[in-house]
């Protein structure tokens, strides 16, 4: 099973995660018209490697941890944002943007 991108990232976009991918399954764009990052289940290899580099937690290593609708959105917008660019990642330490979100989780 893939790993999975939650609510948390909804807005926030650290990006960190994004180059420590080895196969560069982790694609940028925007959901509910805001900055979102999806995992793409179909190329994901399960390594763990991005989880760890989430300075809010937002990375869950299932679908029971991460909750069925965001597993669909992983799943549904992997292909819509595979081709959009890289994005740049933000510091680990900037504080979240959106309220009732901390960094730790």
């Amino acid at each position: 099973m893939a790993y999975v991108v939650g609510e948390k990232c909804l807005g926030e976009q650290y990006a960190q995660c994004v180059s420590a991918c080895p196969v560069e399954c982790m694609y940028p764009g925007e959901h509910n018209g805001e900055k979102f990052l999806v995992i793409d289940p179909e190329l994901c290899i399960n390594c763990g490697a991005c989880q760890p580099q989430c300075p809010i937690l937002a990375i869950f290593d299932s679908e029971d941890s991460a909750g069925p609708q965001w597993t669909a959105v992983n799943k549904d917008l992997a292909p819509k944002f595979k081709a959009n660019a890289k994005v740049e990642p933000r510091a680990a330490n900037d504080p979240p943007k959106k309220p009732g979100h901390k960094l730790g989780g």
